[in-house]
């Protein structure tokens, strides 16, 4: 495995983290759609309650386990990435060390 494939991995983290710290500030771009769309439901619906003159409680709650539910995903798909960027630095030292064993001195 190259520098270059773990590069790529660093910078995919730090896009994701990115991502995460602005999930965790209420932020939509790192949303997918699907996300996006629950998140505009919930908004609608809430709008609604609170021109009719009811609480929005349970709209709140829907747009807050929408992040929640982000915010997870962004975290696995962080600890994913930090997994491979593992694997491929093993494999790094283990072909360098194959490759240095391999010398006849």
């Amino acid at each position: 495995m190259s520098k270059s494939d773990i590069r790529r991995l660093d910078r995919e983290i730090q896009a994701t983290m990115k991502k995460l710290e602005a999930v965790r500030r209420g932020e939509w771009w790192p949303l997918n759609g699907s996300e996006r769309r629950a998140m505009a439901r919930a908004l609608a619906g809430g709008a609604y309650k609170v021109a009719r003159g009811r609480s929005a409680n349970r709209s709140e709650e829907r747009m807050d386990a929408t992040g929640n539910a982000a915010e997870m995903r962004l975290i696995a798909e962080l600890t994913a990435l930090h997994g491979e960027r593992q694997r491929l630095i093993i494999e790094a030292a283990r072909a360098k060390a194959a490759k240095k064993s391999s010398g006849w001195f």
